[in-house]
């Protein structure tokens, strides 16, 4: 059990440790972007098929298809015991008390199996929105301290425990705020030696859990031809390239769509093997929880065959 705290006193909450309920996941999990491109059918088909195979959670992110706390349902709803996390749920898209509202109306309807992680998004994202980025840190911490406002006031039904929360943190900053204000962190697009730092920042008792990009394939050529139409997207976001800077990637390996090098970091490839032994780096670095997502050679495709041939590999891997 994890818990988390202000360094000073939650508006509306006594200022001792707010426990907190733990979902259990296990070591690996799947996480994809790709159940927005899916009807609602094939999205049930698909998280069945998930929970069948034995992965314990599934992770999903919001930037302008469905509605992160709406998808989420949809997914508990298709699944008798899979923990549903989100990776993340944009703070801008809607206001603190509503943020306290869906986290808490989903974990009381579905006791221990809704993680929500939360982050601050990208300015590019938030243009479509018509909404300034301005300074995210600050934001984060006020939209906190908003949301334990709304702890207070909250009248439905509530979950037996409180329910955690994660923040997409990638500096050192955000990670310093998400020890001191959340159950832990989320990390994507970063190598181990992210998750090293990241688990030296956060320090025992905070929940660490990077994603990890993966293409099954083979050939160095086709692999890398897959992953850059990842990186080459993630490239043009200044949160992720600084991140990167900070581990000595240079300007030509950042320059879009990466160099073999940085490629080869964030997104690992080949057999099942290899998945496992970047998922194995992230866990001896210090995560507590590696959502995979694979890369499927369609832009819009759901990966549920890689899905099917990795699983037993991935679990596997020592509890």
């Amino acid at each position: 059990m994890v818990t988390h705290r202000s360094s000073e006193a939650p508006l509306g909450e006594p200022a001792q440790d707010r426990p907190a309920y733990s979902p259990t996941f296990g070591r690996v999990g799947i996480w994809t972007g790709q159940l927005d491109y899916q009807p609602a059918d094939d999205v049930r088909k698909a998280v069945a098929e998930v929970e069948e195979l034995g992965f314990a959670a599934l992770w999903t992110g919001e930037a302008v298809g469905r509605e992160v706390l709406t998808a989420a349902q949809l997914l508990l709803a298709s699944s008798d015991h899979l923990t549903v996390a989100t990776g993340i749920a944009n703070i801008w898209a809607r206001d603190a008390m509503a943020m306290v509202a869906g986290q808490y109306a989903l974990a009381e309807a579905y006791p221990g199996r809704f993680l929500l992680g939360m982050g601050v998004s990208h300015a590019p994202l938030l243009e479509v929105r018509g909404q300034d980025y301005g300074r995210p840190l600050a934001q984060m911490r006020a939209y906190l301290d908003a949301m334990d406002v709304g702890l207070g006031v909250y009248r439905a039904v509530r979950p037996a425990g409180t329910p955690p929360r994660l923040l997409a943190a990638l500096g050192p900053k955000m990670l310093e705020l998400a020890r001191a204000r959340a159950d832990g962190a989320h990390t994507y697009f970063v190598p181990p030696e992210h998750t090293a730092a990241a688990r030296d920042l956060l320090g025992t008792g905070k929940l660490l859990a990077p994603e990890q990009a993966f293409v099954l394939e083979r050939d160095p050529s086709t692999a890398r031809e897959i992953a850059r139409r990842h990186t080459g997207s993630y490239l043009r976001l200044p949160n992720y390239v600084n991140n990167l800077r900070r581990f000595g990637f240079t300007d030509d390996d950042l320059a879009t769509p990466g160099s073999d090098r940085l490629v080869d970091a964030i997104v690992a490839w080949g057999d099942a093997d290899a998945i496992v032994r970047r998922v194995q780096e992230h866990l001896d670095a210090g995560a507590d929880h590696v959502s995979v997502q694979i890369l499927d050679p369609d832009r819009r495709g759901l990966p549920r065959a890689q899905w099917r041939e990795l699983a037993p590999a991935l679990l596997s891997l020592p509890t």
